[in-house]
């Protein structure tokens, strides 16, 4: 599967823009463009890079959208619809490949994709170094939303 463009405007909406570096969380890495912590070639960001324009920031972010895209393809081993595979690329984009792997959350869906619990398994990833961000609560509340969107309900979920 493929994220569609629903799916994309998800992750923008929840990331924003930055045309430059900045520090989202304290601890936290370098990060540019819409949440990028990396560059497409594989170089992290640093505070000292340069400014991007908005349209780098879009095609940085589809092409490294494909990584997760990537990761939940192989990773997810029942049948999810698009509301769910959008869903679990958002949250796998913001919390990482190797987080989305040993998640509950993954094992939860493999093993029954419709379970009520994965909407738990999607909320309790609203900590950043440990404290509750009202922001990921946010965040998350809209992935679990989304996740169990009937696909004809799909544009309801940026509200």
């Amino acid at each position: 599967m493929r994220l569609n463009n629903e799916g994309l405007e998800h992750i923008k909406k929840w990331e924003s823009f930055r045309n430059h570096p900045y520090i989202p969380v304290k601890g936290d890495r370098p990060t540019i463009g819409y949440g990028n912590t990396f560059y497409a070639d594989g170089t992290p960001v640093k505070m000292t890079d340069n400014p991007i324009t908005l349209e780098q920031g879009e095609t940085l972010l589809k092409l490294i959208v494909k990584q997760f895209e990537g990761v939940v393809n192989r990773y997810v081993t029942s049948d999810i619809n698009q509301n769910q595979f959008n869903a679990l690329v958002s949250f796998t984009y913001n919390v990482g490949s190797a987080n989305f792997r040993r998640s509950t959350l993954l094992k939860k869906i493999n093993n029954n994709p419709n379970d009520p619990s994965i909407e738990y398994q999607f909320k309790r990833w609203n900590k950043a170094s440990g404290r509750v961000l009202k922001g990921l609560t946010r965040r998350r509340n809209s992935e679990a939303y989304y996740y169990f969107t009937p696909i004809t309900d799909c544009p309801n979920i940026l509200s």
